[in-house]
């Protein structure tokens, strides 16, 4: 008996494509495993072709011992069939199936074995990966990540529910040949896609599971979902009767959500790339095929998902290209809109309703102009004269948009890719049919369409329509057959014709109709092949190699890796610019924090310091008479090279040596509740130069400022800072905090400051800064998830609050769409500052921003549901259920209601936040900006002035 025997058939109904290269590619994965006692089970079909036999033969007489090959009974057909006469035949300890065409990864059989024996458990699982893409690249199913996180043991298959709810056993498993048998686990042999119940039901049969996190299986065919539909749908209906049976209603619900997800939705995404007579195969099949199924309407869908498969169930093949639009677009309105007395939105409507509720989308807070609208491509022909004839609709929202008597003008522009030069043809029908609107332009191309020949070769067309003042721009969608068979059209460069002589009309990958310039007459094309031909030869081939080379010089002398070195040899060594200082805010991305206050307190009184601001990515925000250098770039490596002071509030380059000459000023940028530096659990993880590059970055603070004994006892401490270092100053961020809440006190909330109305703040709207933390490791993060659901706060609170939301500055957050004035995206502005003193509430979780917000005296309300996990991950300095300036709400529930009475709530915190400012923010007394520029910049600034301040702050204690 062999360790491991794999099943691999060929010639049954239902195949994949590949033939006999395909079944010779899977035996010989089998064959090249690192583990000698695999064996490879070939059961081939009697309708198996005659290269497939061959191929088949050669492999068995080239390894007798492990590949065994079976011919089938002529009255065994189907794929099933011929699986589970591989079953029988199988002589191994575990036993696999493979499709033809898919591959085992070199060590999959002994990864299997291993946790087999180990765990003793009947079936062994892991990952796999299918063809994304006809040019044959491979992905795996994104659910795999989470599923195979980790090897582990299931005592039962509920214990990973997405073994069942989504098709992870089609491939990638192994059986103990032993319980296969016990249990009668045995392929329908009726089913096309049997792969598909057979997992599911060996999953539910057998005891014990193991998951291995390694890749066994590539090679896997992605489905013909447009031609086996109702296969794919035949085979999860008996999957979710199962689950049924068995009285796993809940995974039932889960299955049918994923299965629309990852075989529904991505049918409905195909349609663009189909022809026109196989959308409508497609949907009527689907119509067939979806008959009674998803009773409940799959409410977890997404609402554009929801859409499409509702359509699909309906076999409505335009309403299915409409949706794939969509979901690629989903700020497009690719459908007219209805609205209900509720106010809800749904996506169209007739006798049987909307196809599904999109109120979500927030379409319905946008006006005419403001929205994407598609605008469909309808007809693409020649005219007269040789001009180009385009005609198309416009799909108008319903609760928005030019009324039917409304003049209105279209204009047809077609604008060169990449550059500015533009064409316009006035359209010559402009119509309003009630739910859209109608055009016909005619373009001659040939004669006004002039482009250079070079590099201005594709021109994209969009249509222009104004009424009423308002004016929409939008491109011209169409499915890839639109222009099958268009007319061409002469064109004429400006460098003449041997540049390109016709205008081809094209759709783009991205479903764009566009004009191209190719090269089709003789002249024309023999100056491309020469042009080819000069570019390829062996001098243009060694010419290209010297360019890249130089290239690749240049790019290392900008790399990192070059500049370091450079500046900690040779440019600190420069004599220092006396009075130059760099100033940076968290690391060159805002002009704000302490670095700003101090900055312009520099400039208020007028002292003699050339201050330069680094940037990262942009310089935009930053005031128009600065000095700006680019973070990283020569430049700045020079200034903070010859730099007297470096001040910044989070760290400049951890590779970057200080200069002798340069006294560095740490702001920093916040206290601390989660822990820091040293303290920080990852820190004490890593290995010991890592800890020593840490240290040898702090090492070079010459002041660090605190606003708090709790910052010495904390950040002080977790960064191993020495006392003569520390200024008891305060932050100067916070003079304009303190400034505001005494300016409230005296005179009142209003008039606001002028960001409010920058931002459209209503007086008489309270205003809600939502800011949370950062919640990555090291390095920049570019998307987040925010916890609280901005949509939900709009619709309970969005007549009478305004919601900021500023993500953390290493992250973004994209928003939806809410209704205007309710929720306003503040995460680029540069001062955060700015925000607090506008903001009548702060919600937020464990930044320090609330320890900012608290000298203002305003009401302070803490969002954290997972708490706990966080403190148990992160370490906290003190218990911020104990601590907190405001109430610690765990849902989001109870953070509406909290907001909701307000008032009450606030009343019972008063003497808790007041308490909390003087434990962690004493020193923040509204002078810390001249304090701090008396210690360190003005003349005959020394020790003894900084010990001056500090007993002057120690006597106000």
């Amino acid at each position: 008996m062999s360790d491991f025997s794999c099943v691999i058939t060929g010639g049954g109904d239902g195949e994949g494509p590949g033939g006999a290269d395909a079944l010779r590619a899977s035996v010989e994965s089998v064959l090249g495993q690192s583990l000698r006692g695999a064996e490879a089970v070939v059961v081939l079909a009697s309708t198996a072709g005659p290269a497939v036999r061959t191929a088949a033969r050669a492999l068995a007489d080239r390894a007798p011992g492990r590949v065994h090959l079976l011919h089938a009974d002529p009255a065994v057909r189907t794929t099933g069939a011929l699986r589970n006469a591989g079953l029988d035949a199988a002589a191994g300890r575990y036993v696999l199936v493979l499709a033809t065409g898919e591959r085992l990864q070199l060590h999959a059989c002994r990864n299997l074995w291993q946790a087999g024996e180990t765990s003793r458990a009947d079936l062994i699982a892991g990952r796999w990966s299918r063809i994304a893409d006809d040019g044959g690249k491979e992905r795996e199913p994104s659910w795999q990540g989470e599923l195979y996180a980790r090897s582990r043991t299931l005592a039962r298959f509920t214990d990973a529910p997405e073994l069942v709810v989504r098709d992870a056993l089609v491939t990638g498993f192994c059986l103990r040949r032993e319980a296969a048998r016990r249990h009668g686990l045995r392929y329908e042999e009726d089913l096309t896609h049997g792969e598909i119940l057979f997992g599911p039901l060996a999953a539910a049969a057998v005891g014990r599971i193991a998951l291995v996190r390694r890749l066994i299986v590539t090679g896997r065919a992605a489905p013909d979902r447009a031609r086996d539909l109702a296969a794919l749908v035949e085979a999860h209906r008996r999957v979710a009767n199962t689950l049924l049976a068995r009285g796993l209603s809940e995974l039932r619900e889960e299955r049918e959500q994923a299965f629309a997800r990852d075989q529904l939705v991505p049918l409905a995404r195909s349609f663009p790339h189909l022809p026109a007579a196989r959308r409508d195969r497609a949907a009527a099949t689907a119509a067939r095929a979806l008959t009674g199924s998803f009773p409940d309407g799959l409410p977890g869908l997404p609402p554009l998902e929801r859409v499409a498969v509702r359509l699909l169930a309906r076999g409505d093949a335009e309403g299915v290209l409409a949706a794939a639009y969509a979901l690629s677009r989903p700020a497009t309105v690719c459908a007219p809109l209805t609205t209900d007395a509720d106010g809800r939105v749904g996506w169209g409507g007739d006798a049987a309703g909307p196809v599904a509720d999109i109120t979500e989308l927030g379409h319905q807070h946008r006006r005419f102009g403001e929205m994407r609208l598609m605008n469909r491509l309808t007809r693409c022909a020649g005219a007269d004269r040789g001009r180009l004839l385009l005609e198309g609709r416009l799909v108008l929202p319903g609760h928005s948009g030019p009324g039917p008597g409304t003049p209105l003008t279209a204009t047809l522009e077609f604008r060169a890719r990449g550059g500015a030069r533009a064409v316009a043809f006035p359209a010559e029908a402009v119509r309003h049919d009630g739910t859209g609107i109608t055009w016909r332009a005619r373009a001659d191309v040939a004669r006004r369409l002039r482009p250079v020949g070079v590099r201005d070769t594709a021109w994209d067309a969009r249509l222009i329509v104004e009424a009423d003042g308002a004016r929409s721009v939008s491109d011209l969608f169409a499915p890839q057959d639109q222009v099958a068979g268009a007319p061409r059209f002469a064109a004429r460069p400006r460098l003449g014709r041997l540049a390109g002589d016709t205008w081809e009309p094209y759709i783009t990958l991205k479903d764009h109709f566009a004009l191209r310039l190719t090269a089709r007459r003789a002249p024309a094309r023999t100056t491309h092949r020469l042009v080819h031909y000069a570019t390829r030869f062996r001098p243009a081939r060694k010419a290209k190699l010297l360019v890249r080379s130089l290239r690749r010089r240049l790019d290392r002398y900008a790399s990192r890796g070059f500049k370091v070195p450079a500046y900690n040899t040779w440019l600190t060594r420069l004599p220092v610019r006396r009075g130059s200082v760099v100033f940076e805010s968290h690391m060159g991305t805002c002009y704000g924090d302490s670095p700003r206050a101090l900055y312009e307190e520099i400039r208020r009184q007028g002292l003699k310091l050339r201050a330069t601001w680094s940037y990262d990515p942009s310089p935009a925000g930053f005031p128009d008479d600065a000095r700006l250098v680019r973070r990283w770039s020569w430049r700045y490596l020079w200034a903070l090279a010859r730099a007297e002071y470096w001040v910044d509030n989070q760290g400049f380059p951890q590779q970057l040596r200080k200069p002798r000459h340069t006294t560095y000023l740490q702001t920093w940028h916040g206290s601390a509740y989660k822990r820091m530096g040293f303290d920080e659990r990852r820190v004490r993880l890593q290995s010991t130069p890592q800890r020593e590059r840490l240290q040898q970055a702090v090492d070079r603070f010459d002041h660090f400022l605190v606003r708090s004994e709790h910052d010495v006892d904390t950040l002080a401490r977790a960064y191993r800072l020495p006392e003569e270092r520390l200024l008891r100053t305060g932050y100067p961020r916070n003079d304009a905090l303190v400034a505001e809440r005494e300016r409230a006190e005296t005179r009142g909330r209003l008039p606001r400051p002028p960001l409010a109305a920058a931002l459209g703040l209503d007086d008489h709207r309270k205003t809600v800064l939502y800011a949370p933390t950062f919640r990555g490791g090291p390095g920049k993060q570019r998307r987040t998830r925010l916890l609280l659901d901005v949509r939900e706060f709009a619709e309970r609170f969005g007549d009478t609050h305004t919601l900021l939301v500023r993500a953390h500055y290493l992250e973004s957050a994209r928003l939806p769409i809410c209704p205007p004035g309710t929720v306003v995206d503040v995460s680029r502005h540069h001062d955060v500052q700015e925000l607090l003193a506008l903001s009548d509430v702060l919600v937020t979780d464990y930044s320090s921003i609330m320890f900012d917000f608290a000298l203002l005296d305003r009401p302070v309300v803490l969002f954290a549901p997972d708490l706990e996990a966080y403190a148990a991950e992160r370490g906290s300095y003190f218990d911020l259920r104990d601590h907190a300036p405001g109430p610690v709400t765990a849902t989001q529930e109870e953070l509406f209601e909290t907001l909701a009475e307000l008032k009450r709530t606030d009343t019972r915190y008063a003497d808790r936040r007041r308490e909390f400012n003087r434990r962690f923010g004493p020193y923040d007394r509204g002078d810390a900006a001249r304090r701090t520029v008396a210690a360190v910049f003005a003349p005959g600034s020394s020790r003894a002035a900084r010990h001056i301040i500090d007993h002057d702050l120690e006597a106000g204690r």
